[in-house]
């Protein structure tokens, strides 16, 4: 199930990159739709299978999280390559959850895990390397936290499809405010196509499946395991966008 969850994270760093940096769509546009049909589609499934559709209050956190995710995550999409923003977004999503389990206690050989992880991040935003920006970088930190937060509320178990569905149908009108900031991009059919694939398949299905197998792991591996969604953005990008294999993305 965790490998199928991270094929559906990497499809979404690759889907996302494809759509924004191709100008085929605006990040606030893109995000929206994502979000739209990925509820659409969860409410209509939970609803033909009798599980509960409609929003409750202990489900505002998650929703919550999951917007303020979508929003960074969209946004830093149009300057980020897939494989760096995957490796941003990841290394803060297991900074997160390594911080949250703390209070359970933690292992120094997860501790050196952890540091191994952002010493990968730390090279690659070194002065000067990779030319990553600090503001799309910074956003997908800020989307990182967000996604670490939804996966620890993940965590608390009950029924997957329903209590995605329902964080689904709250982020996409928590979301809505970030349509008025303009974009001097056009949606394109080819654009709006791919924002309705990522949120159906990658994003709707895949969620329902990391919140099935997040109640049977181990704290620490709900965050560590998401560490290995950057190799096969990376690997997606340079196979079907065509970026480059650079020798610090490598070591990085």
């Amino acid at each position: 199930l965790a490998m199928l969850a991270i094929v559906a994270f990497a499809g979404n760093s690759l889907l996302t990159r494809a759509a924004l940096a191709g100008d085929l769509i605006g990040p606030a546009e893109f995000g929206q739709i994502r979000l739209a049909s990925g509820a659409v589609a969860l409410v209509i499934f939970a609803l033909a299978s009798g599980r509960a559709a409609l929003p409750r209050r202990a489900d505002l956190p998650g929703g919550l999280a999951l917007a303020i995710y979508t929003a960074g995550f969209s946004f830093a999409y149009v300057r980020l390559d897939a494989g760096s923003g995957a490796l941003i977004l990841f290394a803060a999503v297991s900074a997160t959850v390594v911080l949250a389990s703390l209070r359970s206690g933690i292992q120094w050989v997860e501790l050196a895990g952890l540091a191994l992880a952002l010493t990968g991040l730390v090279w690659l935003l070194l002065p000067g390397a990779g030319r990553v920006d600090l503001l799309p970088a910074g956003l997908m930190a800020a989307a990182g936290i967000a996604w670490g937060g939804y996966t620890l509320i993940g965590r608390q178990g009950g029924e997957p499809v329903g209590r995605t569905a329902r964080s689904f149908v709250l982020a996409s009108l928590f979301l809505l405010p970030a349509l008025l900031i303009g974009s001097t991009t056009a949606s394109t059919p080819a654009g709006i196509t791919i924002a309705i694939v990522c949120g159906v398949v990658t994003s709707a299905a895949g969620y329902s499946v990391w919140y099935l197998c997040l109640p049977r792991l181990p704290v620490i591996a709900s965050g560590s395991v998401q560490l290995a969604t950057p190799a096969v953005a990376a690997l997606g990008g340079i196979a079907f966008l065509g970026e480059p294999m650079t020798s610090r993305l490598g070591l990085a």
